[in-house]
């Protein structure tokens, strides 16, 4: 396989990697801290909570 090939294959997951973090931390960790309603905070919380309890489920396999 040429090299061209073989570094655009690597750099697929990574750009994925980097579309879904920024994703999430966009929609989710930022309004859990910078939110002024308390009701988003909270709803935002509860979904950063959940993420990170699969994440954690997910590693220890």
């Amino acid at each position: 396989m040429p090299f061209q090939a073989v570094h655009q294959a690597v750099q697929l997951p990574v750009l994925l990697a980097v579309v879904v973090f920024l994703a999430v931390y966009v929609g989710v960790v930022l309004p859990a801290v910078w939110s002024r309603r308390s009701a988003r905070r909270t709803a935002a919380l509860k979904v950063l909570t959940q993420l990170l309890g699969a994440l954690r489920r997910w590693r220890s396999r």
